[in-house]
């Protein structure tokens, strides 16, 4: 005898029964909430979101406030020198959905669409010429007084004498677009501001009676550059003004003097550091 089978439909009439059963129970009994399932790999992906956090916050930090170096503090009054360094490469574009300083390596593509020489946008030159300033023995001897730049832009803003420049370029860049943006950089855990952006024109800014100096290999005044710092006077402050640009020539309208260093084109940096040297064997710092 076969195996009696149960009538279609009873199945699915108990499943109905059970539905409407659960829809009448009283609104007050709530379902309990389950903490959600861990996913796999939990911890592994807490590390490196971690990670990825600290480094977005140490760079954060390192374009939000500038360190800086020790003050020699003596209680004499020295000469010092002050740069001024023009038609900075420092531009400020929107790439994708940030702002960034141009340059010729990474944007190039972009600079084209823009119509723009990419070979123009070199702000390793200011970079490089700063460090050229900040790491000389005058600069650590307190001789430093001021340092001015002017992009080419027409943009001025002002350097203290004690700040510590990044040393990489992509930090610095950061440290750029921030100041051309906010207007001022200040020191870490302080108020003061370290770079601050100024009202041209830059002689408004310098010592009365400063010689103003200026730099350029097609100048016709050629000179010896030591025996040009040695002559001059303590009572007399200098001013340097230096090209900080790819291809050209300073304005030499507010300069009283305007010499040639060398037979031969020599970089920003280069330049700097042969003036930096000077002053060093003038002022005899070691």
């Amino acid at each position: 005898m076969g195996r009696p089978y149960a009538v279609k439909g009873r199945k699915k009439k108990r499943r109905l029964d059970e539905v409407a059963a659960s829809d009448a129970a009283p609104p007050d009994e709530e379902a309990e909430d389950l903490p959600p399932p861990e996913e796999a790999g939990g911890e592994d992906k807490g590390e490196e979101d971690g990670a990825a956090a600290g480094e977005d916050e140490e760079e954060h930090a390192a374009v939000e406030g500038l360190p800086v170096v020790p003050r020699p503090v003596d209680g004499k009054r020295r000469p010092g020198a002050i740069f001024m360094l023009e038609r900075a490469c420092l531009e400020v574009g929107k790439v994708g959905k940030t702002m960034q300083i141009l340059n010729s390596d990474d944007h190039a593509n972009y600079l084209r669409k823009q119509n723009r020489n990419p070979a123009d946008y070199r702000p390793d030159i200011i970079h490089q010429a700063l460090l050229a300033i900040f790491d000389s023995p005058l600069t650590k001897a307190g001789r430093l007084q001021a340092v001015y730049v002017r992009t080419e832009k027409g943009v001025l803003f002002e350097i203290k004498p004690y700040v510590r420049m990044p040393r990489t370029f992509k930090r610095f860049c950061g440290l750029m677009s921030q100041l051309l943006q906010k207007l001022s950089i200040t020191a870490v855990g302080k108020r003061e501001k370290l770079l601050n952006v100024v009202k041209n024109p830059v002689t408004r800014y310098l010592p009365v009676g400063a010689r103003k100096v200026g730099l350029s290999f097609s100048a016709e005044k050629s000179v010896n550059l030591f025996d040009y710092v040695a002559k001059s006077s303590d009572d007399e402050p200098l001013v340097f003004v230096v090209g900080a640009m790819a291809h050209g020539k300073i304005d030499k309208e507010y300069t009283d003097d305007y010499i040639q260093i060398c037979n031969y084109p020599l970089s920003a940096a280069c330049c700097l550091n042969r003036i930096c040297s000077a002053l060093e064997q003038k002022w005899n710092i070691q």
